[in-house]
């Protein structure tokens, strides 16, 4: 089985284990996939992930953050840059998610970056996600 986008399969595996009430999800690992994990845990929507050995290649496992009451610190995750329709935005033109309280994802020539931090070293990129 190909995957013609990971970053959607990445974001859905999300999506489904925080319905499903689960504490942790695990995927195929990549650079990319990893460091959309670092950013996701730097701004507090989730506990912690790791990169572990698997039979073949490496699995990513994140442990989704949830508050006493079993409500997930994420409510909403959209994939806005696709395969089909790449969005590229410059530094001015990255939108503030659901009013500053979610962050934008950019792909930029730093990096991956938040959207704060890309604010912050002036660089705009490709708009890959959304999270709220």
């Amino acid at each position: 089985m190909t995957l013609t986008d990971p970053v959607a399969d990445f974001l859905t595996r999300i999506r489904n284990a925080i319905n499903a009430g689960h504490g942790e999800v695990a995927m195929p690992s990549s650079k990319f996939k990893a460091e959309l994990a670092r950013i996701l845990k730097e701004q507090g929507y989730i506990d912690d992930y790791a990169v572990e050995p698997a039979r073949v290649g490496q699995t990513l496992r994140i442990k989704l953050r949830w508050t006493a009451d079993r409500r997930s610190a994420i409510s909403g995750l959209e994939r806005v840059s696709k395969p089909g329709r790449r969005q590229y935005v410059p530094v001015d033109r990255i939108p503030k998610v659901q009013g500053g309280t979610g962050i934008a994802i950019v792909s930029t020539s730093r990096g991956l970056l938040s959207d704060h931090d890309a604010r912050r070293l002036r660089v705009g990129g490709e708009l890959v996600a959304k999270v709220w």
